[in-house]
């Protein structure tokens, strides 16, 4: 298998390596579309010669090209939403690539169906199936909890996620755990990419430039995790003035700087650019003045009357933009999160890491080569407040890819390249048996991939091959994988989509654990895993058998169906299936450390299966948004099956969004001042979420449990009648066979923004989570035989200067 791997990863990098000096008898045209006045990259844009034979979409850096045109000469025409539209004379030679960067003049005129031309022409070429782009301007649409809109509030409407809780909740994607979903924040492996305090996740809105969910059937580009990936990308600094924004509100406080370092010219050229931005939550503070009535009202799952959570955030970029499309980039950013329960518990992690990733342009070649070094460091820590078990986790990953470009023109291109990974875990844990559990690992894994994008007539194809090789198990896949497009008429398209997928990473988390504060991670299993296949009646005891593999796989299985019903509305629908026929997980409940028939490593079986179904409507200033999703999702650990603790059978978003105007601006006012001007300055917005009760399961009794530590000298007749014993619980035989009551929720804001100055800018934000204060409970305390809640209802009043 080895060999194998090695020939495949020698003939990827053999046909990169030539197919930098491949030549054709055509030429083309590649540049960059910026903003006129800030230097920023223009995303998601049609260019294109002539009357559109030839054409791109420029990517989310802004970046397009356009290849196999023949010689010749053409007007390159392209348009966007908010800018003037722009045409200029270029002349094609054969064998070479013109650079030609466009700057586009912020229009006072907005065109809203430069929009829905980019969004169809994207939709049409591309088969993007289980992916849902995601923007800033997305992200600010839904109500801002606490006046602070964040990608963790956003990823909650998308369709097929669930997420289980506003304190210590987790994100569950499309019936996937959160160690088998990667997130990527500029190629980088984010370990944990939200704060303990649900609402908020470790990335700042206003730098992220765009960030793609794809929650199920992913290319080959991808893998090391078998569900979904979250891939976030920043922006860069402004590159040609200094500008910045300060931020406060009862939750946050931020401040961001950013400009440039080498002014980017009127005439183009290149530049250097940076920002910084810092984040902090004084929420432990700032709850007991402000929440304290409302957060010490019974069943409420604080304590002591306060948010017990505070985060410190630090981002850092370093930009180079060279005139041909060239580019490097140097980040590094620091995170910490402190939940503090006073006697009770104490939950803290931080993580801290930074990396370069570059862009190549060759002068001629139709290649384009880019890439990501990288290195974090993630550590977490929870101590019980008697000091009884402790619970560690460190891990660190470093990840180097390098990926290839090839245009072929005609809306078709080939990506392949080659990945390494380095994760090296330290894990201890001390069971509720007093067994101590502990692993200290490193891993490497080997990958390379192939993948083809191509559109003939009606029909988009992307199939890839991803060969991975996992060095510390000594295991070898091929995982090919397949997405198809159809498009039956302009405005009605089928697609489908799935493959094989892997993982060795394991999290210390069991998934019958409804409130999970603690995350640790494991490399992988070192010792042999097993799996139950049966129940002795005569020992008590479950029958194991040992695994052929120690790698958790799935298979995924996607169709789709997307409808643009008019130029302002589209639909999509998708069925789905995943497969996960090996998820490891730890046996938390050994009562033993060397006991041989209490294996450390389990392995489950399980599948998710389900509907997601969304609709948008955007038409000038009106935006709205609904989605629901049926979900099932199943486990089977040999003795029975059951849902699983983040079964959502019914999911269902509404997001509206509204801009309302006073007065209209006077019409004596230039282009250049109308265009500075707000039109709009009052922006409401709310959100709905009803959700279907969890599982959890049912309890049959209590029992005094007592530990019997001096052995035939235990006094249990005293301790029985010692109100300090601790009470064990009798749980019912069937697994997750009880359901808790639906979760409904509405939250509510407005934003309303004052011009200051030709850049500055005042926007004042009240918002209310939970408004109409629902009961949701978060879960129940057996022992004391009481309801824990969700939040409250959380009203705010928040500040932003942009300068």
């Amino acid at each position: 298998m080895m060999q194998n791997f090695k020939m495949s990863s020698l003939f990827l990098l053999l046909f990169g390596l030539f197919s930098f000096s491949l030549m054709a008898q055509n030429g083309g045209i590649r540049g960059t579309l910026l903003d006129d006045e800030t230097g920023m990259p223009i995303p998601f844009t049609p260019v294109y010669l002539n009357n559109g034979e030839y054409n791109a979409l420029s990517g989310d850096d802004g970046f397009y090209t356009i290849a196999n045109v023949p010689a010749g000469s053409y007007q390159l025409k392209c348009r966007s939403l908010g800018y003037d539209s722009l045409v200029v004379d270029v002349e094609v030679v054969a064998g070479k690539f013109m650079t030609v960067n466009l700057n586009m003049v912020p229009s006072a005129e907005q065109v809203g169906t430069v929009t829905v031309d980019a969004d169809k022409e994207k939709a049409q070429n591309t088969v993007r199936v289980s992916v849902v782009q995601v923007t800033p301007k997305d992200i600010k649409r839904l109500p801002s909890t606490g006046g602070e809109a964040d990608i963790a509030q956003y990823l909650q409407v998308i369709p097929g996620i669930v997420f289980t809780g506003d304190q210590g909740g987790q994100f569950y994607i499309r019936g996937g755990a959160p160690v088998q979903n990667k997130i990527l924040l500029d190629g980088m492996t984010i370990s944990n990419a939200f704060h303990s305090i649900g609402f908020f996740s470790v990335f700042e809105t206003e730098l992220i430039r765009s960030a793609d969910v794809y929650t199920g059937g992913f290319s080959a580009k991808y893998g090391g995790r078998s569900s979904a990936i979250v891939d976030i990308r920043t922006r860069d600094g402004n590159k040609k003035r200094t500008a910045g924004m300060i931020s406060i509100n009862p939750f946050v406080a931020k401040a961001l700087i950013e400009g440039p370092i080498i002014p980017l010219g009127d005439d183009g050229g290149s530049s250097l650019s940076y920002f910084v931005t810092a984040k902090h939550s004084y929420l432990n503070e700032s709850s007991k003045l402000l929440y304290k009535p409302i957060l010490s009202r019974e069943g409420t799952a604080v304590s002591d009357s306060t948010l017990p959570y505070s985060f410190t955030d630090f981002h850092a970029k370093l930009s180079f933009n060279a005139a041909n499309g060239s580019r490097l980039n140097a980040y590094g950013f620091s995170h910490n999160d402190v939940a503090n329960f006073g006697d009770v518990a104490k939950y803290s992690w931080n993580s801290a890491g930074g990396g370069i990733n570059f862009r190549i342009v060759p002068g001629a070649a139709k290649i384009i080569m880019d890439g990501t070094l990288a290195y974090s460091l993630y550590g977490s820590n929870f101590e019980e407040g008697d000091g009884s078990r402790e619970r560690r986790s460190d891990i660190s990953n470093f990840n180097a890819n390098f990926n290839f470009t090839y245009y072929m023109g005609l809306s078709r291109e080939l990506n392949y390249g080659l990945e390494f990974n380095s994760v090296g875990t330290d894990f201890a844990f001390v069971n509720n048996n007093g067994i101590p559990i502990g692993q200290t690992q490193s891993n490497t894994e080997v990958a390379g991939y192939l993948r083809y994008q191509g559109r003939f007539g009606n029909l988009v194809i992307e199939p890839s091959l991803r060969a991975q090789y996992y060095a510390s198990l000594g295991e070898f896949r091929a995982e090919p994988r397949l997405g198809l497009k159809y498009n039956i008429t302009e405005n009605i398209r089928i697609k489908m989509a799935g493959g094989m997928y892997s993982q060795n990473l394991i999290s210390s988390v069991d998934e019958r654990d409804v409130v999970n504060l603690f995350v640790g991670f494991l490399g992988g299993p070192d010792q042999q895993v097993f799996r139950i296949t049966g129940y002795d009646e005569e020992s008590q005891s479950p029958v194991y058998e040992a695994t052929n593999s120690k790698l958790q796989t799935s298979i995924h299985a996607i169709g789709g169906l997307e409808f643009d019903a008019g130029k302002h509305l589209v639909f999509n629908v998708e069925p789905y299936i995943k497969w996960f026929p090996q998820i490891i997980g730890l046996n938390r409940n050994r009562t033993a450390d060397t006991d041989q028939l209490q294996p450390t490593y389990i392995a489950e079986e399980g599948k998710a299966y389900g509907l997601d179904l969304s609709g948008t409507y955007e038409k000038d200033q009106l935006y709205l948004y609904l989605a629901y999703s049926l979900g099932h999702v199943r486990r089977d650990d040999g003795l029975q099956e059951f849902p699983a603790h983040f079964d959502r059978r019914h999911n269902l978003n509404f997001v509206g969004a509204y801009k309302l105007k006073f007065k209209s601006l006077p019409e004596d006012l230039s282009a250049e001042e109308r265009r500075r001007r707000t039109e709009y300055p009052l922006e409401l917005s709310l959100r709905w979420n009803l959700g279907s009760g969890f599982p959890f399961t049912q309890t049959q009794g209590f029992f005094t449990n007592y530990s019997f530590q001096d052995g035939i000298n235990s006094d249990y007749i005293t301790a029985n009648n010692n109100p300090d014993t601790e009470l064990g619980v009798l749980y019912s035989d069937e697994l997750n066979g009880g359901r808790l009551p639906y979760y409904h929720r509405l939250d509510f804001s407005a934003t309303y923004t004052f011009d200051l100055g030709r850049y500055s800018k005042l926007l004042l934000n009240a918002s209310v989570t939970n408004m109409y204060d629902r009961a949701n409970i978060f879960y129940f305390d057996r022992v004391r035989y009481q309801r824990v809640n969700q939040l409250p209802i959380l009203p705010a009043l928040g500040a932003v200067l942009k300068f």
